[in-house]
């Protein structure tokens, strides 16, 4: 049996199985929540309305069953771009029409992209238009959103194609050690992105005007002051002008950090819960959770580039994916003597970079689906952290009282699967949330 059908056969194992527990997960799920949709839960039934408690329910549970259809679409079209060999033909049809060359790898990165958000429209749309038109919490217009998705693409085609453009070369001359540099250029690309997104990228799609209520800018000024962390000033974004959710959040980096409220939340939240909100983010600071992530992150990048330039030169990680790739070793001279002679030459000397780069992005995913309750545990632990935090900032009352708005507000069930919890979610459920702060902290 050749390497390249035992990878095949791995990797669609590994598919199956990723497949399965998704649909066991969310079927629990939609079970769970549907089930104690009738009675709030008794820590809440003094705070949260039937009628909301029930909505909650219905927009989990609609969701849920749309992501299963969203499940089976995707993994389809994962077949369909490997094993059943769709991203070769893309690749072969460009080369036809191209020949190899940088400008036929960055072409056949966008037409991928290109295709696949195609492909993800009527999902968008089905979401913004129906599911949170359904439920109360879509804000936009059709026009609105197509301006975003053109401005999204503008965007990501002006800061995108250079970044693919010097990984593509660095592929090239970079020899066995190119992933390093790659990983050093991507790790920097990140850095001046977190600090060019606040001032110059995030007000391409919403507008941010300097929080002018006087009070609540000297408490938070002052919690601020007392916790370490500077910013460049507190702004307030128009998020109602495309959904009725609410958050805040530090956007930034280094000298360019900012402190960033929905309108929305602040319509909805009194001063001293604001404040007890801001005290969770800036508990993430203290605790240094903002920096640990990053490097995380970083060092897992590092990682998977290392796994690529190993991967890229075996050739049976592109022939186990679908793939014929452009280089001629004894297996595959057979292959490319039966074409005709422009095709054996391009099929001989084409770079394989851009094809190395998709096929590791549409694979890895399948692979790592089997870590995700281990980051979301150590995102819970984070949150449990902040919130204590927050809670000897303000006291467990405001948090709670803002924690229950938010939850109602933004149709958050208050009743999810345990399982599922400890699976996907990245923040504790409210339940384990409350009891958390209520048993550590006096009010």
């Amino acid at each position: 049996m050749s390497s390249a059908l035992i990878f095949s056969l791995i990797f669609s194992a590994a598919l199956l199985a990723g497949l399965v527990l998704k649909l066991w997960l969310a079927t629990r799920q939609i079970r769970h929540v549907a089930q104690h949709r009738d009675a709030v839960p008794a820590a809440f039934t003094q705070t949260m309305p039937l009628a909301a408690h029930q909505k909650a329910a219905d927009y989990t549970v609609t969701k849920e069953r749309f992501g299963l259809l969203e499940l089976a679409v995707g993994t389809a079209l994962l077949l369909g771009w490997t094993l059943l060999g769709g991203l070769d033909v893309l690749n072969q049809a460009l080369l036809d029409v191209m020949g190899g060359g940088m400008a036929q790898q960055l072409a056949l990165l966008l037409a991928f992209a290109l295709i696949g958000g195609l492909l993800d429209l009527p999902s968008a749309l089905y979401q913004t238009f129906v599911i949170e038109e359904k439920f109360g919490f879509n804000k936009t217009t059709f026009k609105l959103w197509l301006a975003d998705m053109a401005k999204g693409l503008g965007v990501g085609l002006v800061l995108g194609l250079p970044l693919a453009s010097l990984v593509l070369w660095l592929m090239g001359v970079g020899g066995t050690l190119w992933w390093l540099y790659a990983w050093g250029a991507l790790v920097g690309w990140q850095l001046l992105m977190m600090w060019l997104a606040p001032a110059y990228i995030l007000p391409l799609f919403n507008k941010f005007t300097p929080l002018e209520d006087a009070s609540l800018k000297d408490r938070v000024a002052a919690l601020m002051a007392r916790a370490g962390f500077t910013a460049k000033g507190f702004f307030v974004m128009d998020g109602s002008k495309r959904s009725a959710h609410s958050n805040a959040f530090f956007t930034g980096f280094g000298s360019n950090k900012r402190v960033v409220f929905f309108d929305t939340l602040l319509a909805k939240l009194s001063h001293e819960e604001m404040e007890a909100v801001l005290a969770h983010e800036l508990g993430h600071f203290k605790h240094k959770h903002i920096i640990k992530r990053m490097v995380t992150s970083f060092v897992m990048t590092l990682l998977g580039f290392a796994l690529l330039g190993w991967l890229s030169a075996q050739t049976w990680f592109y022939v186990g994916l679908g793939v014929q790739p452009g280089m001629l070793t004894p297996t595959l001279s057979a292959v490319a003597s039966s074409l005709p002679p422009e095709g054996a030459a391009a099929f001989a000397t084409a770079p394989n970079h851009a094809l190395a780069l998709l096929l590791f992005m549409l694979a890895i995913p399948v692979f790592t689906v089997f870590m995700t309750p281990i980051s979301a545990q150590f995102s819970r632990r984070d949150e449990f952290q902040a919130d204590a935090y927050a809670v000897a900032q303000t006291g467990t009352q405001h948090l709670g009282n803002a924690l229950l708005k938010l939850y109602q507000d933004n149709a958050s069930t208050l009743t999810p699967d345990p399982l599922f919890v400890k699976f996907y979610y990245s923040h504790p459920s409210a339940a384990e949330r409350l009891a958390k702060m209520t048993s550590q902290v006096p009010a």
